[in-house]
């Protein structure tokens, strides 16, 4: 049961083949993440408008001298190990189609591009990529292009549609060398990213969590709200700001947002976590391999600062982030994993922030509704709130459009249709001269049952109710201690539970740390005060001896795997192990520790695809990738496995 899946043999047209680049790697790991559980889309997609006198043969034939200049339109991927592989021109045939539309007018080409948006790529087996022409009296006026992430990023993908454009227009673009991914693998500087990650992860634990959950939003809410935003009037403000401060119109938005975080909540330090293209070089100009990243920036603010000082620190704190340019996401997300646990501190960003040029398959425009003119468009999904506010600007020629998600626990639908316009009247009052300086004490004060722990921002009411979850406790409240309880100690939570004779403090301490990663704004407590129901006082109601647990955390002991779930997965994880480990750790399926997470064993992104595939071979399913990248433990997560279905075998009749 303990052996890795076989290798899939590579095809004949494979010219040569490669492991993914460090950036690849995250979006690799994120293709196998359910769809309605990411955030980020997959495909990209954008378009382009086709010259006058091109024909669909001129389409194709560009199209084609495209695929053969750039080796990313003709690379296929490995489903479970992070490599890529190169065909030879001509592999497989051009994934365009025609599309005969009744007029190609700004609304049409922005649904029909969304609708391609929506089509599922398969990396492993076909190209990368999608065209479609759009056809208007048989002539074709515009073509549109989709892209899945893991070979061609956002920035590729507007490099790709402008070299599209100049072909067609007849310019000349031999000149224009592409650098594959695979040229690149060479040069990734591993001191540089360990380094890199050393820092990622001390900005990380030094951040408070939770910034924006007690300041708006729902007390129970368990949806996300997805919006967008456009604004013809921002467009011109924007521009007038960042020449004012000398930065990117990016770089203002982002200070924007920060001032806004501010304002809110209070909390004048805080992370954000930004996408960068590293395209500084003139080889990687024309290249469409994936090249952005993400980096986590600083926010550190000075309460009464004028906005110039704001974005001039915020461009300060990106620039640093950028200069480290490489990071390893397979390792990175598997260290904060690690990290978070043992802290007992899930940390999230508290803004997401990108620029794009595509639309999303959820932001179809209404039949009614003008596309030069403000619009909003607001869908709430009953499940998988984010913990994050996920902002991407979009400029062009018309206007400004602000794409906005976020967790309803963190702003309600009103809030969040609120949040682009007060962006815009921001950047209004800035361009008109304001200095808005950053206010010192927030909008609104936290919501009952909030408390500022040393770490961030935790919710009380839900530290109790994952606690009265585990078996066996009777009831619990949590109460802050130390400073906040004029105790003259160290600020810290306090748990007291009445609980059954056999529940100890790591049992519960080792529930709370399970649950980090599934409830918003759970802390988990230092110390535990347990009121055991003593024996024989006849359970809730009878007498009780409390028991007391120092502030120290407890130590939650070594458990090996149980249930044939467990085994299955402790021998998933076992044939997954780095190479090398001490002796005892991966030797066998009993030797992996249940009430350690993923990274705990020290498995990375990388081999989660591999894992799943065996745990499907021992027969389980049930367990989602990103599941696996979080701070659950393994017993935990092997409580979620379930047992694949019978097959039914010819004849229809399912197996006894």
């Amino acid at each position: 049961m303990n052996h890795l899946p076989e290798p899939t043999p590579r095809p004949a047209t494979v010219t040569r083949s490669g492991p993914l680049t460090w950036v690849q790697q995250w979006h690799w790991f994120e293709r196998t993440i359910p769809s309605p559980r990411r955030v980020n889309p997959t495909p990209l997609a954008d378009h382009c408008h086709v010259p006058p006198q091109a024909t669909v043969a001129d389409v194709h034939r560009a199209l084609a001298s495209l695929t053969a200049r750039h080796e990313a339109l003709r690379t296929t991927v490995d489903p479970i190990r992070p490599v890529q592989h190169v065909h030879r021109e001509g592999w497989a045939p051009l994934p365009a189609d025609l599309v005969d539309v009744p007029a190609v007018d700004a609304d049409t080409v922005a649904a029909a591009t969304a609708e391609l948006a929506a089509r599922p790529i398969d990396p492993e087996r076909d190209p990368p990529w999608l065209a479609r022409v759009l056809l208007e009296a048989g002539r074709p006026r515009a073509v549109l292009l989709a892209a899945h992430h893991v070979m061609i990023d956002g920035w590729g993908l507007a490099v790709l549609i402008d070299q599209l454009h100049d072909e067609l227009s007849g310019a000349d673009t031999s000149a224009q060398a592409s650098t594959h991914p695979l040229d690149m693998v060479a040069a990734q500087p591993l001191e540089r990213a360990r380094a890199a990650e050393r820092e990622w992860l001390t900005r990380l634990a030094d951040n408070p969590t939770g910034v924006l959950a007690p300041f708006g939003g729902s007390g129970d809410g368990t949806g996300r709200h997805r919006l967008q935003y456009r604004s013809v009037d921002a467009h011109d403000d924007l521009d007038r700001v960042a020449r004012r401060y000398r930065v990117s119109p990016e770089a203002v938005v982002l200070a924007a947002l920060a001032h806004e975080v501010v304002t809110r909540t209070g909390e004048h330090r805080f992370l954000a976590s930004v996408v960068v293209s590293n395209r500084t070089r003139a080889a990687l100009r024309h290249s469409i391999g994936v090249r952005a990243l993400t980096v986590p920036v600083q926010i550190d603010l000075r309460p009464g600062a004028a906005f110039g000082e704001v974005v001039a620190s915020v461009a300060a704190a990106s620039a640093a982030a950028y200069r480290h340019g490489q990071y390893r996401p397979a390792e990175l997300v598997a260290a904060q994993a690690r990290m978070d646990r043992r802290r007992g501190v899930v940390t999230v960003p508290s803004i997401e922030y990108n620029c794009y040029s595509w639309p999303r398959d959820h932001l179809v425009p209404a039949p009614d509704t003008p596309s030069n003119g403000p619009a909003t468009w607001i869908s709430s999904a009953p499940d998988e709130p984010c913990e994050t506010l996920y902002v991407d600007l979009g400029r062009d020629i018309g206007g400004v459009t602000l794409d906005v998600t976020v967790g309803d626990h963190l702003l309600d639908a009103a809030q969040a249709q609120a949040l682009p316009v007060r962006l815009c009247r921001l950047l209004r009052a800035l361009a008109d001269g304001a200095t808005c300086p950053v206010p010192a004490h927030p909008l609104a004060p936290a919501a009952s049952g909030w408390w500022r722990a040393p770490e961030g921002w935790v919710c009380l009411a839900k530290v109790e109710d994952v606690l009265r979850g585990h078996p066996g406790v009777l009831d619990a409240t949590v109460t802050p201690g130390g400073n906040a309880a004029g105790e003259g100690k160290e600020p810290h939570l306090v748990a007291r539970a009445r609980t059954a004779p056999e529940v100890t403090p790591g049992d519960l301490h080792r529930h709370v740390l399970d649950h980090l990663g599934e409830v918003p704004g759970l802390v988990a407590p230092g110390r535990y005060v347990l009121s055991p129901a003593a024996p024989g006082s006849g359970g809730p109601s009878g007498r009780s001896r409390t028991a007391t647990v120092g502030t120290g955390t407890p130590r939650v002991p070594t458990r090996p795997p149980v249930t044939g779930a467990e085994r299955a997965l402790a021998a998933a994880v076992a044939a997954v192990g780095p190479g090398g480990p001490p002796v005892g750790s991966f030797g066998s399926p009993d030797a992996v520790d249940m009430n350690r997470c993923l990274a705990d064993h020290g498995v990375t992104l990388v081999a989660v695809p591999r894992l799943l595939t065996l745990l499907h071979r021992f027969g389980f399913t049930g367990i989602a990738s990103d599941e696996l990248a979080g701070t659950a433990s393994l017993g935990h997560l092997a409580a979620a496995l379930e047992p694949l279905p019978p097959r039914a075998p010819c004849g229809g009749e399912t197996t006894p």
